[in-house]
């Protein structure tokens, strides 16, 4: 009999289940995707009750294999989207609205409110990140002033505000368990980089209640225990909890200062492990917690691109300039290496090192002979110059020049990562490794 681990990786196209030996090695993997919640205004939501319901199929995939082959499951770990925001109900774990992902700008307005107010620098100070609406805390704000029913629930008393971490520990444990970890809880831009506690200064200027959000605990705690509503055989420990990136970090073994990895998926995060104590960007990147496990914790500077892989769906889904992603590198290839387009995909503004949240998308240098193969390579190009310009940042901040970058992330596995993206960083002496 197997004794295995199981891993839910709650990200934003999609969930996957994952089953792991003791040695480590992956044995077997399930995936589904969920949809896209998109309105005429480009917000960007999720369901809740659709995420929820597709980890339990998966979980029963994943359950029926390990039966018929006379394995156990005897522990889960979870890693999950992050600035995602969650509201639900503490009576009865429904939710009470869509969840605001990551990506969505809709608290821009609210955001240039609070900067008016002349909060923009505590907000860095004590969060370690710039006033944006890309972090949880804007987030929760909009639904608290734009959902009835989380006002409501806020009103009685009934309000748990969380990112997807939570949202899930809440469901596996029937609501016995309200928590999150600090690389989650850093990225909502309500917990004090310092104390690594929900800073009431922060609650305030986004008029957060404290009591609405999770205990905060070391990442390798011990979160509850679960059965996935029955799908398991008996409750088994929820152990080992980091955001999407973080997660990465780690498992891209950056344990020393000035190790950077970055992960192509939807949009990058660019992370370099910067120890035991924070730094503060003067470039305009971000210090966030990595993970503190056993109560040691271990700090990051991080720079978020919010279109990476995502530009190569939109080449697919939106323009239908390509049938599936596997065409793009060969059309990069093809691409008349003089050609000078450039693709800025500014869809939902600029993060890091930018901040820009009024950006808007634009396609420089074409010219008459600019053909298909030369506008993929450019949207592909596009998303090599955003990492670059954070790595760039970086090296200034630490004055660290590691020439090694470790990547994972779904277009790592294509062809048109080594056709051109890893081309790009070679030419700046870059060693890309996945």
């Amino acid at each position: 009999m197997a004794r295995l681990m199981l891993g839910v990786d709650q990200s934003t196209q999609g969930t996957k289940v994952l089953l792991f030996k003791s040695n480590g090695q992956l044995y077997r993997r399930f995936s589904k995707n969920h949809r896209q919640l998109i309105n005429h205004q480009g917000w960007v939501s999720h369901d809740l009750a659709e995420i929820w319901q597709n980890v339990l199929s998966l979980v029963r995939q994943a359950q029926q294999l390990v039966r018929a082959n006379g394995d156990e499951i005897v522990g889960v770990g979870i890693t999950n989207q992050r600035e995602t925001a969650a509201v639900w109900s503490k009576t009865d774990g429904h939710p009470l609205a869509n969840a605001v992902v990551w990506q969505c700008a809709r608290a821009t307005e609210l955001c240039d409110q609070l900067a008016t107010q002349g909060v923009a620098a505590t907000v860095q100070a004590k969060s370690g990140m710039p006033l944006s609406p890309y972090f949880t805390a804007a987030k929760f704000d909009w639904l608290l002033q734009n959902e009835p029913a989380v006002a409501a629930a806020q009103r009685r008393g009934d309000l748990c505000l969380g990112t997807m971490d939570s949202w899930l520990i809440y469901q596996l444990t029937n609501g016995r368990s309200f928590k999150t970890e600090p690389s989650n809880a850093c990225r909502t831009q309500l917990l004090n980089l310092e104390t690594q506690t929900w800073d009431v200064t922060l609650c305030e200027i986004f008029g957060i209640p404290v009591a609405s959000l999770p205990t905060v605990v070391d990442s390798n705690a011990l979160f509850g225990e679960t059965d996935f509503a029955g799908e398991l055989d008996r409750p088994v420990p929820i152990h080992g909890v980091l955001g999407d990136s973080q997660a990465a970090l780690f498992g891209q073994h950056c344990a020393d200062f000035g190790d950077v990895k970055a992960t192509y998926g939807t949009g990058s995060s660019i992370m370099m492990n910067i120890g035991p104590q924070p730094v503060r960007s003067r470039n305009g990147l971000m210090t966030s917690i990595a993970w503190r496990l056993n109560g040691a914790t271990n700090y990051v500077l991080e720079g978020n691109v919010n279109y990476s892989g995502a530009v190569v769906k939109w080449l697919q889904e939106d323009l239908q300039l390509i049938d599936n992603a596997a065409e793009t590198g060969a059309l990069a290839l093809a691409a008349n290496p003089q050609d000078q387009t450039y693709l800025v995909p500014a869809f939902s503004g600029l993060g890091a090192p930018y901040w820009n949240d009024k950006a808007q998308a634009v396609v420089w240098g074409m010219s008459r002979t600019t053909r298909k193969p030369e506008f993929v390579k450019a949207t592909l190009n596009s998303i090599a110059f955003q990492i670059n310009d954070v790595i760039q940042q970086m090296q200034r901040d630490v004055g660290c020049q590691k020439t090694t970058l470790k990547v994972d992330g779904g277009v790592t596995k294509k062809s048109v990562f080594n056709a051109v993206s890893s081309r790009y960083h070679r030419s700046r002496n870059i060693v890309t490794k996945s």
